[in-house]
């Protein structure tokens, strides 16, 4: 018998990027488990990932391509050959071509894998090569790193690993114990060694019994409350004048704009009061170093970029960029020298080309938009759960005219409703280079083990259907080791002495960018803004619309268009009972869907271990709300609005504030009680900037099941 150790990394689309190792004996993986060895993940995985071999050796893998036999959303296929599925594909598109155009076609993909080669760039080549309509990825963090860049600029801006220096922490939208565990023992010893820390949620999350404050912040108004400090920090004069007037641009404009926020009408807004908000101000102001972690989260609403766009301005303004472990810090990912546009070559994408946004899958599919969609290619996604307008969605997916193609580990929600599923590996059967949106390490994950039955990567994947298609340029002959060489800028001093080999002998390498103890690339300004400074008032925003490299296929910046507004403001939610009293009056509680705890969006909302932490899809509401409906703690509701229902499980508990329920996203529509999940009563608006989804900017009534049967 044989036994090694295989380096690898945990694929999903979380902060952590966490170090894996896979014990393989006899060619099969017997344990996976987090790198000791690693600095940020010191040896941790979560409860999504640390029974990870279940999920590569589940009986409920697809192992071989499928072929549908029943009806759409039956789940009833047959084995086919690869040979068989890429015939039916060609013969299909290229039917599709001659008639509709290749505009017809939609590829859709997130980050059900997130690394350099399999993750979320993997099919663009191809589909810009087939001239497919592009697909829009806005999900998650479009519209706050647009507001971060307009403000801060493309900069890692602060270690997380040196949280353990900060003296007074903000954990504004993240439940950092749920999803960025392994940042959390660097806060835990900060709070040890006397920092502060605060939380702003207007949940009462794992994270929030933690912290030394937890606001409880109505939802949608961060952008007022970031104001109200702003508004304190200057008319009390918290501020580094030195700081402000070498590094920074737009005070007095800022000052002025700020002066419409005092904290007694952000008290109006916000439901905190306005001693808290003086307080909070106060004491960010004058406990250095002070530093902000925002979550995703924060961008979910009407206002989420103006908010990111102020909070962005916090740390410039009391000076605690000067600081080790001050400032703010939103994704270190721009410190990694990733070749985009080698990834996705936009260079291959034709005037005039469509762009659909994911948000408006459901609108596509039913024929709402002009570009009319007869195929759909969809991988690393489940947009069935994930996706809005839910019953739009799946009334689209049954079309019998929609050609669908799914690439997937399951046969999820929405592969139920293919005509062709593929084999798609998992990450201990594939080989990846793993950049972090949470940390500055490089990671490598090698292949563990064999692909199980006829099981490919994506990569893989896209030079068969390349090459079946007839394409014949060298970028489909590469392998996947030439393919990293390509994805990232080697030359980059942030990789200096880092290559692929010194990545297969220790797992990892840090960049290098210095230790988390020197890590302060801001102390004299050095912002890669337009200005080289912290940008109160963004020359960004008079060029309207903005291409971000993340972002660059097919993004299209401001969804409003023309000039945004170059200072940070707050708008009003779209839903809610203070700004539409009308719609209230039907709908009067504010829904939060955010991540669970055990699933990462959709992934392992199958599998037993996770279900069984998670427990059934559940509502919480508050014992105020529930009393008033006659809602009991486990009684079976409903939860509707104009654009759909879902039921579940009630959980009454002081944990969510009155006026607000909490329904965490990632369960399976197919295992519901009436076969839909918290995406059917979410709207497909969009955000204040980068096209962001607004499912936090949501009103809905909850009900009994029972008396709703009635």
């Amino acid at each position: 018998m044989t036994e090694k150790t295989v380096f690898g990394a945990c694929p999903h689309d979380c902060p952590d990027t966490c170090s894996m190792l896979t014990t393989v004996k006899d060619g099969k993986a017997i344990e996976v488990r987090g790198n000791p060895d690693h600095p940020f993940t010191q040896g941790g995985l979560c409860v999504k990932v640390n029974n990870y071999q279940d999920r590569v050796y589940s009986s409920d893998r697809v192992l071989y391509p499928l072929k549908r036999v029943g009806a759409k959303g039956s789940g009833e296929f047959e084995r086919i050959s690869w040979d068989q599925a890429l015939d039916e594909i060609k013969t299909r598109w290229t039917a599709i071509i001659d008639q509709h155009g290749p505009s017809a076609i939609l590829p859709y993909s997130y980050l059900g894998t997130e690394g350099l080669l399999n993750g979320l760039n993997a099919g663009d080549a191809f589909f810009n090569k087939l001239g497919a309509s592009i697909s829009e990825r806005t999900f998650c963090d479009s519209g706050a790193i647009t507001a971060f860049f307009m403000t801060c600029g493309p900069t890692a801006a602060v270690d997380p690993e040196s949280f353990v220096h900060s003296k007074y922490i903000v954990l504004w939208a993240i439940n950092t114990i749920s999803t960025n565990l392994h940042h959390w023992p660097f806060i835990a010893k900060a709070q040890e060694n006397g920092a502060k820390v605060v939380v702003i949620d207007p949940i009462s999350t794992r994270t929030a019994k933690k912290a030394d404050w937890h606001i409880a912040i109505r939802p949608g108004t961060d952008a007022a409350l970031a104001l109200g400090m702003i508004n304190v920090i200057t008319e009390e004069d918290l501020v580094d004048h030195d700081y402000v007037e070498k590094y920074t641009v737009g005070y007095d404009e800022l000052k002025d704009r700020a002066a419409n926020f005092p904290p007694d009408k952000v008290a109006q807004i916000t439901g905190i009061s306005a001693d808290d908000i003086r307080t909070l101000a106060r004491e960010f102001a004058t406990t250095q170093p002070s530093v902000i972690r925002m979550g995703v989260a924060i961008e979910r609403n009407a206002s989420g970029g103006n908010a990111v766009r102020a909070m962005s301005c916090l740390p410039a303004l009391v000076g605690s960029w000067r600081h080790c472990g001050g400032g703010i810090l939103h994704m270190p990912i721009w410190a990694f020298p990733v070749n985009w546009d080698g990834l996705s070559r936009p260079d291959w994408i034709r005037e005039g080309t469509p762009v659909i946004n994911q948000w408006r899958l459901g609108a596509a599919l039913t024929g709402e938009l002009e570009t009319k969609i007869q195929s759909l290619f969809v991988y690393n996604s489940n947009p069935a759960v994930v996706a809005p307008e839910q019953d739009k969605l799946l009334e689209g997916l049954a079309r019998e005219d929609l050609f669908t193609v799914v690439s997937e580990h399951f046969i999820t929600d929405t592969a139920r409703y293919a005509d062709i599923v593929l084999p798609a590996t998992t990450q201990l059967e594939q080989f990846d280079v793993m950049f972090s949106w949470g940390h500055l390490y490089l990671t490598i994950n090698e292949v563990a083990i064999a692909p199980l039955g006829e099981a490919v990567p994506n990569t893989e994947m896209f030079r068969r259907v390349a090459h079946a298609m007839g394409f014949n340029d060298p970028y489909w002959d590469r392998t996947d080791e030439e393919m990293a060489q390509d994805a990232l800028d080697w030359s980059n001093p942030v990789l200096d002495g880092i290559d692929l080999d010194l990545l297969r002998q220790h797992g990892y390498a840090r960049l290098k960018v210095g230790s988390p103890d020197e890590f302060v690339p801001h102390r004299e300004g050095n912002f890669p803004t337009p200005s080289g400074k912290v940008e109160f008032k963004s020359s960004m925003a008079a060029g309207g619309d903005m291409v971000l490299p993340l972002f660059r296929q097919g993004y299209t910046g401001n969804q409003r268009g023309g000039e945004i507004d170059p200072l940070p403001n707050y708008i009003p939610p779209n839903e809610s009972p203070q700004t539409n009293p009308e719609l209230a009056a039907r709908y009067p509680l504010n829904i939060l869907s955010p991540k669970s705890h055990a699933f990462l969006n959709s992934s392992y909302g199958n599998l037993d271990a996770q279900l069984h932490h998670a427990g059934e899809q559940m509502v919480m509401i508050s014992p105020d709300d529930a009393k008033a409906r006659g809602i009991a703690d486990g009684d079976a509701v409903r939860v509707f609005n104009d654009r759909g229902a879902f039921e579940a499980v009630a959980r009454v508990s002081d944990d969510a504030r009155p006026g607000v329920v909490v329904a965490p996203v990632g369960y399976w529509a197919k295992d519901s009680r009436n076969g839909r999940t918290v995406n059917a009563i979410n709207p497909p608006a969009f955000a204040d900037y980068g096209n962001a989804p607004t499912f936090s900017d949501t009103l809905v009534e909850v009900t009994s099941a029972a008396q709703a049967a009635e």
